[in-house]
């Protein structure tokens, strides 16, 4: 805990409202690095979509939600009117308030991933920490290169993430993402397979399938769908026959499913940043098989009951599965994956980490 309690603006992604159940990892980790702050006692203003937590009543840093217009699929990669329309000029408004009120903050956690508001990072009079959450953005890039790369620290959410960015001429610091071990106990494991995250091509949902079906496993599959055509045309086809897509679920029952499941799939088909999947699972005991891709091994080097194979193959995977699914129902195992994940991955421990980088911050910036 800080010397005292500091007076914390925290600026969202702006596609989907930072509210439970979670749109994706991003939303999940923004909507809990807010809410354990509050509960450690600092002042958190919330710029973020209008149905988000933790949002002041009708004031400028309730943005609007992002509104596809009807017979529009939404997903998770475009834009519609109404953003460039309306939320991109209400984040500019607010962080013009911001800017108008400086000595009522004391520092800014940046997750967007509009470039605005490193563009107008140095000339907000508040110091600024953005976490990279993607693979490099050319227009980040330029808006911190524009804003003369002054006013805003970086902090990368894996190693191959840091790399990649500092490699553009952005620098940052490591920090991975951290999983709050009392929302994701520990479960009694099972023997049926689980996959939890975003129905989109670039998770490929479909190949834990294959994987199922080789081992002749049931294989239950969570989580909101982000790409329509992807779904209806290629994974819910495959339903049915030991395969069960239960649908979008909130927190609780998400976390009782992935802990009562013998085995977790990780199957990116990109080079996932950091990849929260491994994490959460762990954190319940559950082992994990996934593709050895972006930020993913250092998960995988990091703790225990995690183990990779080459990406995209199917055979190497389904191999690993089959061998690693009697562990998940070894209770003894299943403690030392959780206490391997809580000591790496820990919420408190990332929290721990961001309030000594604010500390830091504000020194600095009284010293100038």
């Amino acid at each position: 805990m800080s010397a005292r309690p500091l007076r914390i603006v925290v600026i969202a992604p702006l596609r989907f409202p930072i509210s439970r159940p979670h749109a994706g990892g991003l939303e999940s980790a923004v909507w809990a690095e807010v809410d354990a702050l509050r509960r450690r006692g600092h002042e958190v203003t919330f710029i973020a979509p209008e149905g988000s937590d933790f949002l002041p009543d009708a004031h400028v840093f309730r943005l609007p939600p992002v509104v596809w217009p009807d017979g529009a699929a939404p997903t998770d990669k475009t834009w519609p009117a109404s953003y460039h329309l309306e939320s991109a000029p209400a984040l500019d408004r607010a962080l013009s308030e911001l800017a108008r009120h400086p000595e009522r903050y004391d520092v800014i956690s940046n997750h967007c991933l509009d470039p605005l508001p490193l563009r107008r990072a140095d000339s907000l009079g508040v110091p600024m920490v953005t976490t990279l959450h993607t693979p490099v953005d050319a227009g980040a890039v330029a808006a911190h290169v524009s804003a003369g790369g002054a006013g805003s620290k970086f902090l990368a959410v894996s190693a191959h993430t840091k790399a990649q960015w500092d490699a553009a001429g952005v620098p940052s610091q490591l920090l991975p993402n951290g999983v709050d071990p009392s929302s994701w106990p520990l479960g009694p494991g099972g023997d049926d397979l689980v996959w939890f995250g975003r129905i989109v091509p670039e998770k490929a949902p479909h190949v834990a399938v294959d994987v199922a079906r080789r081992l002749g496993r049931r294989l239950i599959i969570a989580g909101r769908i982000g790409d329509e055509e992807y779904a209806r045309d290629v994974l819910l086809p495959l339903v049915g026959g030991g395969i069960d897509y239960v649908g979008e679920l909130s927190p609780g029952p998400l976390a009782e499913l992935v802990g009562r499941s013998g085995l977790a799939l990780a199957t990116p088909a990109w080079a996932e940043p950091f990849g929260l999947v491994g994490p959460e699972a762990l954190m319940c005991g559950t082992p994990v098989v996934g593709f050895a891709v972006g930020g993913v091994p250092e998960v995988a080097a990091a703790t225990m009951g995690m183990q990779l194979v080459a990406a995209g193959d199917v055979a190497a995977m389904t191999e690993r599965a089959g061998a690693m699914l009697p562990s998940g129902r070894d209770a003894a195992f299943r403690e030392v994956v959780r206490e391997t994940a809580r000591r790496r991955f820990s919420l408190d421990a990332r929290i721990d980490a961001l309030e000594t980088i604010f500390a830091a911050m504000m020194a600095r910036e009284t010293a100038a």
